[in-house]
């Protein structure tokens, strides 16, 4: 069982046009950390996942779920 956390942060970034060093500060983490999460190279912390939400105003699993995102446009059955 694969241990992947997908999220959709760059997704709401480009929505709300906010740029990672923005979100990253409003978070209080480097510029970077929010690169790796984005890339699935990171899992947050429940604490940082959390406050990702709180930033965006959605629920956690809006952003962050363990089965992938289908793609936009993508019909689901």
């Amino acid at each position: 069982m694969s241990e992947n956390v997908y999220n959709r942060i760059a997704l709401l970034r480009a929505e709300r046009n906010v740029t990672r060093r923005q979100l990253s500060d409003a978070l209080g983490v480097h510029y970077q950390t929010i690169g790796y999460l984005e890339r699935g190279e990171y899992s947050p912390s429940l604490y940082l996942a959390l406050r990702i939400a709180e930033y965006f105003e959605v629920p956690v699993e809006v952003v962050f779920s363990t089965t992938p995102f289908p793609r936009i446009g993508e019909r689901t059955a």
